[in-house]
């Protein structure tokens, strides 16, 4: 049976807070007197205000807790119930408008409990509205509910006094067993969710974020919710415990519960028909449109929810878009593209500029005997058409998954590879470097889509998106490594000649480097990349042998070329001064987007455990500060992987060394840029494309001429001011050499 109270009607809108939670010489509306920051002073009503109130049919269950500002106009309050202390700001005779969307200013047919609202607002047809504090200028336009309960936590993961532990809300990440799960809080970044999520072992770091994310909020019952200013709802079924910032449009939602939603004038959030968000922090800049369901979620800055998506126990990160599909139990990184309505996403720990074809069902707990997998996928993370992915599976970054149902677990260390499930042979076949072979232009067009799409306001934590980066680069390191020892495995099995372990790595070096032609003989095989008995075979391992160590190379002296331009290093004696005497390959964790050396998290997370850092805020300055040093560590990582590569000691690099390597990286970048031109030319060449147009002229009406590419145009751009950088470095060093692109 349901248990309804009744209570004297003179009490509705007292009483907020039960009075063993009012702090001693304090009342009921101390929390709502700091959280008003109008400035306005209210009084009461005169007289002729209270007989136009009552003439205009509205009630007070006390008239003399009716306050209002100067330029309060009564004549604009209709048909309005009014309970406990409510304060009015200005009412001036105007109309309102905002979206085809026009009202006049004033209070009409609603009831209205306990509140503050501020200057010429618009609040008509407000079936109950109570414990709410608004800015100027807003409209509120047909709500069934508008409340906020005096234990009101806005979705962050906190709780009020008197309350047990069993009340509070987490949010279960990348995994479905609740063994990663983390706190929400308002501003949370990505990369306190993965620090939470991943170091399980360690209790005293645990207990520290627990005790940061209580601390950055007060444990007393009483606040009200807040709408601030200029910000527009209308047609909405319930809004409760729901703090909204200024700025923010809400129209034809059918329930918002336990929410921030961040919003201000330079990004504005908007909610459309028929959402459903229940436990939750919207970032700034949000979209979330047309019968969106998310529970227990954060949504990053500048991220989108549409037309029906569903994202639940979720993190989804900044410059995002889900739309149709769903999403369980994941921590997604920044710039995530998801769009269709049969994609699913489970369990899953996806490092960013990932994205999800149709069909896609990444992450299945059914080869499990508990739904206690997991993924984990590197940046670039781009599954095919129907890719079926089985927990527990790992990506390195920038691996495309070729359509097919993966029935095992697999690990995939090798970056830039495709993947596909070789039925005919029963086989899983591995490309490494699939992506610089074969789709240059997607790759370089990525990149530059991300970085041209992250409208965040505050980029103090900077977010990589180039592929060439120091998490990618030590990937590839480590492929260079296992293409050796596979190599080398794969010759002694063809020649039958006995290969010791230790010299594995030497012997398959010596073949990639000097014998092409065979390797190409070779069939070479890879150990650990799936949990079955098959084979996993590698293909064009000699290709991608070569260009992997090209890459390294052009990742290297690109770097050293922004270096002595930022510097603006002009001969080489001054370059030799300023190089790093002592470089170092260090290992790097991709944190949030952000990637900073594995020595720096180390220290993070010493300073964290010990207690020399001491909030969340302090932790958010550390990624700023290593965000400001980013260039200086990258390229100190660069030029490091520069040197192993070729096998030099910083003695051993000279001026004709350095001058070879920029025309090798000078025709490196040619390459590329003409790689980008070819992979997008097949799409124009291909016959089958082709057939769906009686004739060249309505092809290219209908997507566009080749040469009237604004990408490729872009990158020959870019390509032309690179190739003068690295002129005008060589005649600044080498006066007696002259090169032309």
């Amino acid at each position: 049976m349901n248990q309804i109270n009744k209570k004297p009607l003179s009490s509705l809108g007292y009483g907020f807070i039960a009075k063993e939670y009012i702090p001693k010489g304090k009342n009921e509306y101390h929390l709502r007197n700091i959280q008003n920051r109008s400035g306005a002073n209210y009084r009461k009503l005169s007289d002729p205000q209270k007989k136009i109130l009552l003439q205009n049919g509205n009630s007070a269950d006390n008239w003399d807790k009716l306050l209002v500002a100067d330029g309060f106009n009564a004549e604009l309050v209709k048909n309005c119930k009014f309970y406990g202390l409510v304060r009015i700001g200005k009412l001036e005779p105007m109309f309102a408008e905002f979206n085809d969307l026009q009202m006049p200013v004033g209070l009409y047919n609603s009831t209205i409990v306990s509140c503050d609202i501020g200057n010429n607002a618009v609040i008509d047809n407000v079936n109950f509205m109570s414990h709410y504090i608004t800015g100027d200028d807003v409209m509120l336009v047909n709500i069934n509910e508008l409340v906020t309960s005096n234990h009101a936590k806005f979705g962050n993961g906190v709780l009020k006094d008197g309350e047990k532990e069993t009340v509070r809300v987490w949010i279960e990440v990348c995994n479905e067993n609740a063994g990663r799960s983390i706190l929400p809080y308002n501003g949370m970044k990505a990369a306190d969710a993965w620090l939470w999520s991943k170091y399980r072992d360690d209790e005293k770091l645990l207990q520290q974020f627990k005790d940061y994310t209580d601390k950055k909020f007060d444990t007393q019952r009483g606040y009200y919710g807040k709408i601030g200013d200029r910000t527009v709802i209308k047609n909405t079924s319930i809004i409760k415990d729901v703090w909204i910032g200024s700025d923010a449009y809400i129209k034809g939602a059918n329930k918002l519960k336990n929410l921030t939603i961040n919003s201000d004038a330079e990004a504005k959030s908007q909610i459309g028909e028929g959402c459903e968000l229940v436990n939750g922090i919207i970032g700034f800049g949000c979209r979330i449109f047309y019968g969106v369901k998310a529970v227990r979620f954060m949504l990053g800055s500048n991220s989108q929810l549409k037309y029906g998506a569903r994202l639940i126990n979720s993190y989804l990160g900044d410059n995002s878009t889900i739309s149709c599909c769903e999403v369980l139990n994941s921590l997604i990184f920044s710039a995530h593209e998801q769009h269709h309505n049969n994609s699913f996403l489970c369990a899953a720990t996806v490092l960013g500029q990932s994205n999800m074809a149709a069909g896609a069902t990444i992450g299945s707990n059914h080869n499990s005997r508990g739904a206690d997998g997991e993924l984990i996928a590197g940046r670039g993370f781009w599954p095919g058409l129907c890719v079926s992915l089985k927990h527990n599976s790992k990506f390195a970054s920038y691996t495309l998954i070729a359509k097919g149902d993966f029935q095992a677990e697999l690990n995939i260390p090798i970056p830039f590879s495709l993947v596909s499930n070789d039925v005919s042979n029963d086989e899983l076949a591995v490309m490494p470097g699939y992506w610089f072979l074969y789709n240059m232009y997607a790759l370089a067009r990525n990149a530059g889509k991300y970085e041209a799409r992250d409208k965040r306001v505050d980029k103090s934590q900077q977010i990589e998106y180039d592929f060439l980066a120091p998490d990618s680069v030590n990937e590839i390191f480590d492929s260079l490594q296992l293409m050796k020892k596979f190599t080398a495995k794969a010759y002694s099995a063809k020649s039958k000649k006995q290969i010791a372990e230790k010299d594995l790595v030497k012997t398959g070096e010596q073949l990639l480097e000097q014998n092409a032609v065979e390797v190409s003989r070779l069939e070479i095989l890879a150990d650990n990349f799936e949990n079955s008995k098959r084979k996993v075979k590698l293909k064009k391992v000699g290709e991608a042998y070569s260009l992997f160590k090209e890459m390294i190379v052009y990742y290297g002296v690109t770097e050293l070329v922004q270096f002595i331009e930022d510097r603006k290093i002009a001969s080489w004696q001054k370059l030799l001064q300023a190089l790093p005497s002592k470089p170092e390959r260090t290992d790097w964790k991709n944190i949030g987007g952000q990637l900073i050396p594995q020595t720096s998290l180390n220290i993070l997370l010493k300073n964290i455990r010990s207690g020399k850092i001491t909030s969340w805020d302090e932790v958010h300055a550390f990624y700023a500060k290593k965000s400001t040093q980013y260039n200086a560590d990258k390229f100190q990582h660069a030029f490091a992987s520069l040197l192993e590569v070729l096998t030099l000691t910083p003695k051993k690099f000279t001026k004709k060394i350095f001058i070879q390597l920029l025309e090798q990286a000078r025709t490196t970048n040619q390459w590329m840029t003409e790689q980008i031109l070819r992979s997008r030319e097949k799409d124009y060449q291909n016959a089958f494309r082709q057939m769906v147009y009686d004739n060249t002229e309505e092809m290219e009406k209908v997507i566009g001429k080749l040469a009237d590419n604004s990408f490729i145009k872009q990158q020959n751009k870019e390509s032309r001011i690179f190739c003068d950088k690295i002129n005008n470095i060589i005649q600044q060093f080498y006066s007696g050499h002259h090169a032309k692109c």
